[in-house]
């Protein structure tokens, strides 16, 4: 095995400057000799897809110094926080890494200080209906810790921490200082070399190339203009056709369907014209855009309560150089008799 195993968890949508300098912060760092990612499929965590299939942002990654790229699978992949992060360390652990880098708002949190003080689900704070859940969590944590866990990326780095306590080996973890402000923010200001995903694919949607250019290596910006790009405009017929037409007790079925939400998705299906339409018409104070996307994907897909299981059943690879190549032939080695 390689002497030092740097594990990233990532979606690369698309492959930007940011993560560039990640890659290159947490390699010099871990002092690394072999860099394994696991990165989400063609759906997003935040149930949006992926603007490049798998395939294109693994050969993206690998460009820029990732020796081997794995799937995140779906059952993870589109899913809230602590599935998502579950999915990913179980998926680095098992490939042998011993550290695991993430961008951070504020690397400085004691982020064991927060998953020790974890709330437990089932707790009355949690049953109010007058917030989403995840402002009720946030609040909880800190009440009891004083440490406030509002920015997107820290959350994720918590969520991260927690799953690997619970691993037999746990991995070293290393918070990167993220350099943009917000990873959702949307605008690019007119000297920045690095933006958040969400402004890049703004940007994209907004024809601003020449800003574009600027904020991902050429690699990504070469392959942004040859190949095409997907957004939920593409899938909104589709989406919209089976919202219309399944029944309630059809809808009901599908995966995290629940509150009663069936009904106002249906409805507001019928009255949209577009998709960011349709969200606007469905959001709600209890729901978050996240977690309505994500329900639009198990509806597209037709995702029953029964077919996301949550332990990892395979490890997928996407793309390797030699040096990956070499490890996975001993990890192959290392589990073939178990």
């Amino acid at each position: 095995m390689a002497q030092s195993t740097l594990g990233i968890i990532a979606e690369y949508n698309p492959f930007h400057n940011g993560h560039a300098y990640q890659l290159r912060v947490a390699q010099a760092k871990s002092r690394a000799d072999l860099t394994i990612v696991a990165m989400s499929g063609n759906w997003m965590q935040r149930g949006e897809p992926a603007l490049l299939d798998k395939w294109q942002r693994a050969k993206l990654a690998l460009a820029a110094g990732v020796d081997l790229v794995v799937e995140l699978p779906f059952q993870f992949a589109v899913q809230p926080a602590h599935l998502f992060a579950a999915g990913a360390v179980q998926i680095l652990s098992a490939l042998g890494c011993e550290t695991l880098a993430f961008g951070a708002e504020h690397p400085e949190l004691d982020f064991a200080k927060l998953a020790a003080h974890q709330p437990i689900a089932e707790k009355s704070h949690f049953k109010q209906f007058d917030e989403t859940y995840p402002t009720l969590f946030n609040d909880y944590l800190q009440e009891q810790t004083g440490l406030n866990l509002r920015a997107s990326n820290d959350i994720l780095g918590f969520t991260y921490v927690v799953a690997n306590r619970q691993l037999a080996q746990p991995m070293t973890m290393l918070p990167i200082q993220r350099q943009t402000s917000n990873h959702q923010s949307e605008t690019v200001t007119d000297d920045a070399h690095i933006a958040s995903g969400a402004a890049i694919r703004a940007a994209i949607a907004n024809g601003q190339w020449s800003t574009v250019e600027r904020i991902v290596p050429p690699t990504t910006y070469q392959a942004l203009q040859a190949e095409t790009l997907l957004s939920w405009d593409a899938y909104w017929p589709y989406l919209r056709y089976q919202l219309v037409s399944q029944p309630i007790e059809q809808l009901q079925r599908l995966y995290q369907m629940s509150e009663g939400i069936e009904y106002r998705l249906k409805r507001s299906a019928m009255q949209a014209t577009s998709f960011a339409d349709f969200l606007r018409l469905a959001k709600t104070k209890r729901f978050t855009y996240a977690r309505l996307q994500r329900l639009c994907v198990y509806v597209l897909m037709q995702v029953t309560q029964a077919q996301l299981p949550t332990t990892l059943r395979y490890i997928r690879v996407l793309g390797f150089n030699q040096r990956g190549q070499r490890h996975l032939n001993q990890v192959k080695k290392r589990h073939r008799y178990r």
